[in-house]
C-alpha cells in the first residue's frame, strides 16, 4: 500500500485503522468478509501488534467482530440495526439542532441554507455530500458539546456505511437537498422547536427511503419498511 507523506507521520495502527474504517464503509469490505490477521497485516504494510489495536477500535465502533483468536470479519447490518441506529440518531440530532438554533452564527446557517437552495445532488453528488459535511461540521460547532459531538461521530460512521447499502434514490436526495435547507433556514432563525421538527421529518423520510431501498436489495428484516419506520421516527 501507498502511503503519503502527511500518513507517513502517522502511527502504524492508525494508518492500518484508517485503511479498513475506509474500505468498509465503502463497501470494499463487505458485511461477512473475514479480515485474517496475517493476510491483512501483510497487505496493510503493518506489523501484528498494530493491526490488533486498528481492528480493536473497529470492534469498539461495532464495526467487526471477533470469530476467533486470529480470526475477524466484519459485522451484517438488517434492518433492526438501521432502525435502533435512527432511534440514537434521531435523539441526538434533534437536540443538536435545538442548541444550534441557540448558539449558531445566524448568517453561516443562512449562507448554508442558500446553497442547499442552489445545489442539485442528480448533477454534482460530491458537491451534495461534501455540502451536508459542511453542515454537520457547522451543526457540530455551533453546538459546542464535545459529549454530544464525539457521539454524533459514532453514529455517522455507521451511517456513511448504511447508505453505501442503500441504493441512490434521485427523489429522496432532492427531498433530502430541501429538508437540510429547511433545518438550517430555522437554525439561522433561532427557531429551536422548527429545527428539531424539521430535523425528526427528514430523519423519519431518511429512514423510510433506506428500508425500502434495502428491501427491495432483499436484505433481512426490511420488509414492511413503511410501516416499521413509523414507528420508529
Amino acid at each position: 500500500m501507498c502511503v503519503s507523506g502527511d500518513e507517513g507521520a502517522m502511527r502504524a495502527s492508525d494508518r492500518a485503522y484508517r485503511a479498513l474504517l475506509e474500505e468498509i464503509q465503502s463497501g470494499a469490505l463487505r458485511p461477512g468478509a473475514v479480515l485474517g490477521e496475517v493476510e491483512q497485516a501483510t497487505r496493510l504494510g503493518v506489523s501484528r501488534t498494530p493491526l490488533r489495536e486498528a481492528l480493536g477500535r473497529l470492534a469498539a465502533d461495532g464495526l467487526v467482530a471477533q470469530q476467533s483468536p486470529r480470526v475477524t470479519v466484519v459485522t451484517d447490518i438488517d434492518a433492526t440495526d438501521i432502525r435502533e441506529l435512527f432511534q440514537v440518531r434521531r435523539a441526538l440530532e434533534e437536540t443538536a439542532a435545538r442548541l444550534a438554533a441557540e448558539r449558531a452564527d445566524p448568517a453561516e446557517f443562512s449562507q448554508l441554507a442558500d446553497e442547499f437552495a442552489a445545489v442539485d445532488p442528480a448533477r454534482d453528488a460530491d458537491g451534495y455530500y461534501a455540502l451536508i459535511a459542511r453542515f454537520d461540521a457547522a451543526l457540530d460547532a455551533a453546538v459546542a458539546n464535545d459529549y454530544l459531538t464525539a457521539a454524533l461521530r459514532t453514529v455517522r460512521t455507521h451511517l456513511v456505511r448504511v447508505r453505501r447499502l442503500a441504493r441512490d434514490n434521485p427523489e429522496r436526495l432532492a427531498a433530502s437537498v430541501a429538508e437540510h435547507r429547511q433545518i438550517a433556514a430555522a437554525i439561522a432563525g433561532a427557531d429551536g422547536e422548527l429545527a428539531a421538527h424539521a430535523t425528526h421529518v427528514h430523519l423519519h423520510n431518511a429512514l423510510v427511503s433506506i428500508l425500502a431501498s434495502l428491501a427491495d436489495a432483499d436484505v433481512p428484516g426490511a420488509e414492511g419498511a413503511d410501516r416499521s419506520a413509523l414507528g420508529a421516527a
